[in-house]
């Protein structure tokens, strides 16, 4: 039957509605299209969300392409591509496969940098196809795949996959559409990487900040204690100042030592008391006198000790010592080397003006030993000692002191010390440690500075004292130094005394020649000596009391507590020994002699004992 027009209207009518009802079809697939993209982008604008993002992103790849499943792989350091989000479902083995470089389809959009696709991967030439990955295909079921590049610039990161389990082509427009996907995944993933770099640089900023906050605190805090030390030396402080000083600052005990290991300074923060470790405290100061450094070590408690030492111009001066529960940092430890520099400095400034007083005082006294007796002392030398509180004119005692193990210096530093106390001068006079001083009773203070040198010099001292007559003070020295030498030819080492008790054989023997004085007693007294050890007798200090008490018999005996009777026998004894006349004429005069000299020798406390 022949089509009619109205036949033709009606097809024509039908041909339009149809590519009517397929173009509101593809709208709306396009609307959906871009909806999604849209509110992927969205998405995307919230950083540091890109492991929420991609899984979005391959989601609604998978749903709006309509393919099985989706996945998206990164490249990773070793240029393997590696599964970071996946829709659809798949096998575990295959969501943790990992694609070698340059193998694969996805090797093929790395290379090319442009979209790729195959209707059938296991029948596909175009690509270079590794075994365990179609393996794992096989497994899958993997048919066609398609595969789109996510650049950064002109650099791949990785590749976003869909895939289907049957064989079919891939139109343009889902192609597009995959491209447009992988370009927002790498967005995200690269405003990801500088939204993490950005972290890093501020987290890394932040760091320093603190760093440098912190530096500025030390900064800050060694310039207020520098300013401190400084204020310590400017005023006249001394260690004590700043052991107290670094107590404030670090919170620990702090001990300062002198060169001899004595304490000069200890301060403990409040109320206390360090547990010493002495064992580890020893070996720390012996470390740092060694070295010269600032050593620490932490006892058993977990105590940590740091010592310092104080030194000068190669001079060990000491050492400065930190006991506290905290570690010791590097800014600790630079406070505690600057304060044992300025300790030294104070240390040396100390000496400097004592070594500069006994110089001053050193000339004084030596002025007024070499004046000439009978000339009067000068104005100037008069004003200069009295500028140091000494009246030149009330000094009335010479001293003259040794120390065998001891150099003069040492025997002079403690005389001065000890000058103070008695308004007096001391110095080194003809290579001998000498003083002028003032007192009305010359053996109480030969005993005192006996006593105070023998402790402080710690070796055996000899002391003299002489009462000056007039101004002639060069006497009194000579007269002095030959009485110290009297006392050693003695076998004296240890002793303080005046020269009341020396000063006869001073002048009657030579000291120089002390052998001399030695055979003097023994030739005289020899026999009666050798005849006291043999029998345990005592004759030579019957022989000594007689002389004393004069040769009067009974005060003699009496001071024996002996009967006269028993007097006058020992007498006969003893002539017997020594010979008749003994007791008269110039043996007389030298057993006599002899005699006195045996008791100072023997006599602790420099007297003539009572012959016994």
């Amino acid at each position: 039957m022949p089509r009619t027009d109205s036949d033709a209207q009606d097809a024509r009518d039908q041909g339009g509605n149809a590519e009517h009802h397929e173009l509101a079809a593809y709208r709306l697939r396009r609307e959906r299209e871009l909806t999604s993209l849209y509110a992927t982008a969205r998405s995307l604008a919230v950083l540091g969300e890109v492991d929420v993002v991609l899984p979005s992103i391959v989601r609604e790849a998978h749903e709006l392409i309509g393919s099985d499943f989706a996945y998206l792989s990164l490249l990773d350091a070793d240029g393997n591509l590696r599964l970071r989000a996946s829709a659809g479902t798949i096998s575990p083995e295959f969501s943790s496969a990992r694609m070698p470089p340059g193998a694969g389809l996805g090797g093929r959009v790395i290379e090319t940098r442009a979209p790729y696709w195959v209707s059938d991967y296991r029948a596909a030439d175009g690509i270079d196809h590794n075994s365990c990955f179609d393996r794992l295909v096989g497994d899958e079921g993997l048919v066609a795949l398609l595969g789109v590049p996510l650049l950064v610039g002109d650099r791949v990161i990785g590749v976003l996959f869909a895939a289907d389990r049957t064989e079919r082509p891939f139109p343009k427009d889902e192609v597009a559409l995959l491209s447009a996907f992988a370009d927002h995944a790498a967005i995200a993933l690269n405003n990801a990487r500088l939204y993490e770099e950005s972290r890093v640089a501020l987290r890394r900023l932040r760091d320093a900040y603190r760093v440098i906050e912190g530096q500025v605190a030390t900064m800050e805090l060694a310039a207020a204690v520098h300013e401190a030390l400084t204020h310590v030396v400017l005023t006249g402080g001394g260690p004590g100042d700043i052991a107290q000083l670094l107590v404030d600052h670090l919170e620990g005990a702090v001990t300062i030592r002198d060169r001899d290991d004595k304490v000069v300074a200890s301060r403990c923060p409040g109320t206390a008391t360090p547990d010493v470790d002495p064992p580890l405290e020893r070996e720390l100061l012996e470390e740092a006198r060694r070295t010269g450094r600032c050593v620490h070590g932490r006892g058993d408690d977990g105590t940590v000790l740091s010592v310092a030492a104080i030194q000068a111009d190669g001079s060990h001066l000491g050492s400065l010592s930190l006991w506290r529960r905290a570690a010791t940092d590097s800014a600790d430890v630079r406070m505690l080397e600057r304060s044992a520099q300025i300790t030294g400095l104070l240390v040396l400034m100390r000496e400097a003006r004592v070594e500069a007083e006994e110089r001053v005082r050193g000339e004084l006294l030596t002025e007024l030993l070499s004046r000439p007796p009978l000339h009067p002392v000068h104005p100037t030398l008069r004003d200069r000692a009295l500028a140091r509180g000494i009246d030149v004119d009330r000094l009335n005692v010479l001293v003259a002191a040794d120390c065998a193990g001891r150099p003069a210096a040492d025997v002079v530093r403690e005389l001065h010390a000890a000058s103070t106390e008695w308004s007096g001068l001391a110095g080194e006079y003809l290579g001998r440690g000498t003083m002028l001083l003032h007192t009305d009773d010359p053996e109480t203070a030969a005993a005192a500075l006996h006593h105070r040198l023998r402790h402080r010099l710690g070796s055996p001292t000899l002391v003299v004292l002489d009462r000056v007559t007039g101004h002639d003070r060069s006497r009194s020295f000579t007269l002095a130094q030959r009485c110290l030498d009297v006392m050693r030819s003695l076998g004296d080492t240890d002793r303080g005394a005046t020269t009341r008790h020396y000063a006869m054989y001073a002048l009657v023997f030579d000291p120089r020649r002390a052998h001399e004085l030695r055979d003097f007693i023994s030739d005289t007294l020899g026999p009666l000596l050798d005849y006291d050890r043999r029998r345990s007798t005592d004759l030579v200090a019957t022989a000594a009391a007689f002389f004393t008490h004069s040769g009067n018999l009974s005060r003699t005996a009496h001071a024996l507590h002996i009967h006269t009777n028993t007097l006058l026998k020992r007498l006969d004894r003893i002539g017997a020994v020594l010979g008749a006349d003994w007791r008269a004429g110039d043996w007389g005069l030298r057993v006599h002699l002899a005699l006195q000299l045996h008791q100072l020798r023997r006599a602790p406390d420099g007297r003539v004992a009572e012959g016994r």
